[in-house]
């Protein structure tokens, strides 16, 4: 890991599913399978098969997790009820969980969508409300034995400082994991980048990501095609901006991420690789 100031001080392991995760030893790529047509982003994989093909050409773009999302949570987004993304995502996880051999995420904050997802056998929550909308979400971890991505979500908060307020969002997660018996060691932190905050913030996020680190947990970061790089590139909409992502993501893992979730994973495979070389030391 030479060169990478901001590493992870010691490597350290994740079960997730069927495979382990060595943090520190290289960034983990997660792919994105949209079932939700109100998705700000084309491929939108609403039946079983499609998702499925969804699945395996990730899968052999490189992907290490595919996080599977029933409902947008774009700025703005109208809510989904419960038992229409449960509808929604529980067939799909159970037809991947059967046929891949990878981890699945669910993409939910609401506890009935997770635990739909949890019996049809999802091995991660991805939670953008960091537990905190419903503590019932870090219960439902704790008892079905899977690790958590906690997100800090900035909407509807009063902003003081950037990384402050992450961090501050992030150990309220925390112990709120703690008090369900989910132990840090089973978390994966994400800052929220397009969570509640102005372009120039989201910049400044990634700018001073490493200043995480001393969380001691591993970083997941989500920039794909979103609306800040469409406005840093004079308003280009979503299927101009795979080369502002690029950039975005190459920063982010210079600056400490061991995840990032991707649209376009045979693109941001090589990103990774590359920046890997850069930051971690090739080969």
């Amino acid at each position: 890991m030479t060169g990478r100031l901001n590493a992870t001080p010691k490597l350290t392991l994740l079960k997730i599913g069927p495979r382990e995760f060595a943090w520190g030893e290289r960034t983990y790529l997660m792919g994105v399978i949209n079932v939700s047509p109100e998705s700000f982003w084309n491929g939108k994989y609403g039946d079983e098969d499609a998702a499925l093909e969804r699945g395996v050409k990730l899968v052999e773009e490189g992907a290490d997790v595919l996080d599977i999302g029933g409902q947008s949570t774009r700025p703005g987004y109208d809510e989904v009820p419960p038992q229409e993304e449960a509808e929604r995502v529980a067939p799909v996880i159970e037809r991947l969980v059967s046929e891949l051999d990878v981890p699945i995420s669910v993409d939910t904050y609401k506890p009935s969508v997770a635990k739909a997802a949890l019996e049809a056998g999802a091995h991660l929550l991805n939670d953008i409300s960091g537990l905190r909308q419903d503590p019932e979400m870090a219960a439902l971890a704790a008892k079905y034995r899977v690790p958590a991505v906690i997100m800090h979500n900035q909407r509807g908060r009063e902003h003081h400082d950037v990384i402050g307020d992450i961090r501050a969002g992030l150990e309220a997660s925390i112990a709120i994991a703690a008090k369900a018996g989910l132990a840090p060691k089973r978390l994966i932190i994400d800052p929220g980048f397009g969570f509640g905050w102005k372009p120039e913030q989201n910049l400044e996020m990634l700018r001073r990501l490493a200043e995480l680190r001393d969380l001691g947990l591993p970083v997941l970061v989500a920039t794909s095609r979103k609306s800040t790089i469409g406005m840093v590139l004079d308003d280009a909409p979503p299927e101009e901006r795979l080369h502002g992502t690029s950039a975005s993501m190459a920063v982010a893992i210079a600056n400490g991420a061991d995840m990032i979730r991707v649209h376009d994973m045979a693109e941001m495979r090589d990103v990774a690789r590359v920046a890997d070389a850069i930051v971690r030391g090739w080969p």
